[in-house]
């Protein structure tokens, strides 16, 4: 499949991903279940930093491309914790830091954020064929961060049209971020510069399940540890098992 049908068929994906979790708080209440869905989406985004995208890093461009894993996460910490206000996960959680009605707009930028270098991390795991896994972690962590902020959006009186376009504005973002991965990728023209972004992006994936996934659950999640962490292994022994699997270029 060509690298832009494919990258435009995940794209779609995410975007349809990102509209259900908006729909599931327009349509109905927030599913009880959301903090084991977090625990196997931090599964997922584990195993796909470490069985997928470091290993394909590291192949195809050695120690330097694999070192740049720390700066993707130093990068993403630097840029929440000090530029952008951290968008949580559980709307009650953020009541404290709400000024006016501005946390929806915030919490958009941060989550859109995650998610532009997500798009960035789709463009590189595509040209280096393992772009089904990054689909797979990035869809898992977009449906329950689309509930978020639409929760937020909700909470804050903003309309369903409102919200759903916030949603699509959102999840635009990893297309976005994938054609600027592509521009710099022509305009630079390192053949090095795959692996060294999937590397990079491999270090933000490891953030965000580090930083916003496990902490929620285990604040959240105390009722159902054995569940959770059952939805965590089960997370990463998928992963691993495609890995197993598939066929990488190259090997």
């Amino acid at each position: 499949m060509p690298l832009a049908v494919s990258l435009a068929l995940y794209s779609l994906i995410i975007l349809v991903g990102a509209l259900v979790g908006a729909l599931a708080v327009v349509l109905t209440r927030t599913p009880k279940r959301l903090v084991t869905f977090l625990a196997f989406a931090a599964g997922v985004m584990f195993g796909a930093a470490f069985f997928h995208m470091l290993p394909e890093a590291y192949v195809g461009g050695g120690f330097w491309a694999f070192a740049l894993v720390p700066a993707g996460f130093v990068f993403l910490m630097v840029l929440e914790r000090y530029v952008l206000t951290h968008a949580c996960e559980e709307p009650a959680d953020c009541k404290e830091h709400v000024h006016g009605h501005t946390l929806g707009l915030t919490a958009f930028l941060g989550l859109s954020t995650h998610t532009l270098f997500d798009g960035i991390a789709l463009g590189s795991a595509v040209k280096e064929g393992v772009g089904l896994m990054a689909l797979m972690a990035i869809t898992s962590h977009k449906v329950p961060s689309s509930l978020s902020l639409a929760s937020i959006l909700k909470a804050e009186g903003k309309s369903t049209s409102r919200i759903l376009l916030f949603a699509v504005l959102y999840g635009l973002m990893v297309p976005l971020g994938a054609v600027l991965y592509f521009a710099f990728d022509a305009v630079l023209r390192f053949e090095s510069l795959a692996p060294r972004a999937l590397a990079f992006s491999a270090g933000t994936f490891l953030y965000v399940a580090v930083t916003d996934l496990l902490p929620h659950v285990n604040r959240h999640g105390k009722d159902n540890k054995a569940r959770n962490l059952v939805a965590l292994v089960t997370g990463l022994l998928l992963m691993l098992a495609l890995a197993r699997v598939a066929e990488f270029p190259g090997h």
